[in-house]
C-alpha cells in the first residue's frame, strides 16, 4: 500500500466511526439506520473517489466495515464521536466541500431513518455540524 492510500483508507474508517457514533447516540443502532448507511455508501461514497483498500475494494466500503465492528463491540457513541473530531482537526486537508456535505447527508439520514431524529441523535448532529463549519 502506497503512502497515498494509507491517510485516504483511514479517513474511510474514521468516516465509519463517525457514522456508528450517529446511529449508536441513542445507544442503539437499529437495522434501518445500517440498511441507510449501506445504501448511501453504495450509491455515493463509492463514487467519491477511485481509492482502494489492500484487497482491491473500493475503499468507501471501509466505512460499513468500521461501522459494523464498531457496532458488534458496542463501542460508546461520544468516545467515537470525539476520535473523530481530533482526526478532523488534525487532517482538515480531506475535508474538502464536497465531502463535508456528503458527511452531513449521511449523517443526517442516519439519523432520520427510524422514526425520526431523536434528542441524543439531535445533539450528536449539532456538534458534527458546528465540526463541519469549522
Amino acid at each position: 500500500m502506497g503512502t497515498m492510500e494509507k491517510p485516504q483508507l483511514l479517513f474511510y474508517q474514521k468516516m465509519g466511526e463517525l457514522f456508528y457514533a450517529i446511529a449508536a447516540a441513542d445507544k442503539v443502532v437499529r437495522k434501518t439506520e445500517y440498511d441507510m448507511l449501506k445504501k448511501i455508501v453504495s450509491e455515493q461514497w463509492k463514487d467519491l473517489d477511485d481509492y482502494e483498500d489492500p484487497f482491491h475494494t473500493d475503499a468507501a466500503y471501509q466505512i460499513e466495515v468500521v461501522f459494523d465492528w464498531f457496532d458488534y463491540e458496542q463501542l460508546d457513541a461520544n468516545d467515537c464521536f470525539y476520535s473523530f473530531a481530533d482526526y478532523k482537526k488534525d487532517n482538515p486537508q480531506l475535508f474538502t466541500d464536497e465531502r463535508k456535505k456528503l458527511i452531513w447527508k449521511t449523517a443526517n439520514a442516519i439519523a432520520g431513518s427510524f422514526a425520526g431524529k431523536n434528542k441524543s441523535e439531535l445533539i450528536m448532529l449539532a456538534k458534527l455540524k458546528n465540526l463541519l463549519s469549522q
